[in-house]
């Protein structure tokens, strides 16, 4: 802590924080042109320090607040450091080799937050954006083997300059993408966002005044770090290893060493980077690391930059978790997302209080293009899908939940889908296949059906866990894996898929999505009525 100060302040100025980093999500959603993001939600905020560590975690989904600082920081180490800032600036970037950390369709905005000619701060917010160009519609593509094939790469460049927008870019920007109305109303909105959480930090500075402002973000960090040295002192100590095989056929691995000061995920001995689109950047691979530290030690508190204090990430340049240029990222997410799967499996054992079975653990990414058969209108659906989560020691897995990594998240509603892209669905269930038994059992998924109503229409998806399904644990027996069909309407054809892209739909054809159910935990011999009676009553249990 720089200097003294009286809590009472502090305090104030460090919720505040957290309010703030809300009422920027509420301007992104309330403004954007997109259903993935105002209805989905599929965005983050949050508010740095001058250095682009993280202060405070706004809403969204938590990997993609996790992306925040480190864009803050790349974008600092990019422009040359804070004096190269100036008031008015504005940064866009969208490139996970120059501070975007995941895939191209994932556009931060960072915004210095000046108190005179002083930095105090940024806010900053991503969101994902329905096309930014490239070979696919959509902008992913499973054949892609460069990242020049994803699309527009925005390598941390000025958007404003002294609170004026430098249009070439913003033509640029919009040029650069098959839905450019879209790509236009999103961007804005994201401005619109940063910018709220600009006057709100400078309210707080003219009420407390500037060092009290530094001191309290300062100390709020310090209070991240004790929370997690605190929690970190009730896990099990030493070092635990896991390696798993994957829908390829690959084997990956990881170890976690514990002791009381430190926090250690080993990755350095896992495959190369792919040829294709499946890789994460390294900050990607911290992010998973840090969720299993946070969700292990102090998940009801905030998240700050000394909430990961403790933490080392090991990784090796040119592996699957720290791809080098050109390696292409446009499926980045199942990557990531069976990253942190991989760590949850490898702690499980040792916190049976803690953490389940395993889930369904997909983004399940859906994306669905075309032409509005109303309209004519260019349209294309971002949609992730709910699962099945593994169930825990003395309770069912949750049915119909989005991954704990894709966070506070929303389905689109059958109405809006309908609207906007002119499709029809047809059916929302429960997944109601077997799987996930056990003395508690796993979590159910969802079946859903998209009819298509146009020609020239196409599928791509991104789903994980479609070949390995979700694991039990304690005798309990694995889930079901996830799935996509298309059900040809003309010749009733039959074609299933887990990793595709731009594949061909026709009026009349219909698009199953079946998301799999959780692992269950325990011998499903165990289930005793008495259980299951338990469970009813608390709304947890299944028929």
């Amino acid at each position: 802590m720089s200097q003294a100060i009286d809590p009472f302040a502090a305090s104030v100025i460090q919720e505040s924080l957290l309010a703030i980093g809300d009422e920027m999500f509420a301007a992104l959603k309330k403004t954007a042109m997109s259903p993935i993001i105002y209805e989905v939600l599929d965005a983050g905020t949050a508010v740095t320090l001058a250095n682009g560590d993280l202060a405070a975690s706004g809403s969204g989904i938590p990997t993609f607040v996790g992306v925040l600082d480190k864009a803050v920081k790349r974008i600092l180490e990019i422009q040359g450091g804070p004096a190269a800032i100036e008031p008015g600036d504005l940064f866009v970037a969208n490139d996970p080799y120059y501070g975007g950390v995941t895939h191209l369709n994932d556009v931060v905005l960072a915004l210095p937050v000046f108190a005179g000619d002083r930095l105090v701060a940024w806010t900053a917010n991503i969101a994902h954006w329905n096309d930014v160009s490239g070979r696919a519609r959509g902008s992913m593509s499973t054949e892609a083997t460069e990242i020049w094939q994803e699309g527009l790469r925005l390598p941390a460049v000025r958007l404003f300059e002294k609170g004026e927008v430098l249009a070439p870019v913003m033509d640029i920007i919009k040029t650069n993408s098959r839905l450019p109305d879209f790509v236009e109303g999103d961007l804005w909105a994201g401005i619109a966002a940063a910018r709220t959480g600009e006057r709100a930090l400078l309210a707080l500075v003219d009420k407390y005044g500037v060092e009290t402002f530094v001191t309290a973000l300062d100390d709020y960090l310090d209070l991240g770090e004790r929370t997690t040295r605190a929690g970190m002192a009730d896990l099990p100590q030493g070092t635990f290893e896991i390696e798993e095989r994957q829908d390829t056929g690959e084997i990956w691995r990881a170890t976690i060493e514990i002791d009381p000061d430190s926090f250690t995920v080993d990755l350095t001995d896992n495959p190369d980077q792919s040829a294709g689109p499946y890789n994460t950047s390294r900050d990607g691979a911290v992010i998973a690391a840090q969720m299993i530290l946070k969700s292990t030690t102090a998940p009801q508190t905030p998240m700050n930059a000394g909430s990961i204090r403790p933490l080392t990430v090991l990784t090796r340049p040119g592996s699957r978790f720290h791809a080098q240029e050109p390696a292409p990222h446009g499926f980045y997410f199942e990557t990531r997302i069976r990253l942190h799967d991989l760590l949850c499996r490898c702690l499980a054992p040792h916190l049976p209080d803690r953490l389940p079975a395993g889930g369904f653990a997909s983004i399940c990414g859906t994306f669905i293009s075309g032409r509005h058969p109303d309209t004519g209108r260019p349209f294309t659906m971002v949609e992730p899908e709910v699962g099945g989560w593994g169930a825990t020691r003395d309770r069912d897995g949750t049915t119909a939940m989005f991954s704990n990594v894709h966070g506070e998240t929303f389905n689109c509603p059958a109405e809006i889908t309908e609207a906007r892209y002119g499709l029809v669905v047809d059916r929302h269930s429960l997944n109601t296949e077997p799987g996930g038994n056990g003395t508690w059992r796993g979590g159910r998924g969802i079946v859903v059906d998209y009819g298509v109503r146009a020609d020239g229409t196409s599928l791509t998806c991104g789903y994980s866990r479609a070949v390995e399904p979700p694991w039990g644990m304690e005798g309990g027996e694995p889930g079901t894996p996830n799935r996509v069909e298309v059900l040809r309407g003309k010749d009733g054809g039959h074609e299933r898929y887990a990793m595709a892209s731009e594949i061909p739909l026709n009026e009349g054809d219909t698009v199953r999505i079946t998301t799999g159910q959780g692992g269950g935990y325990g011998p499903p011999a165990s289930r005793a009525a008495t259980a299951v009676a338990k469970d009813r009553r608390n709304g947890l249990g299944q028929e």
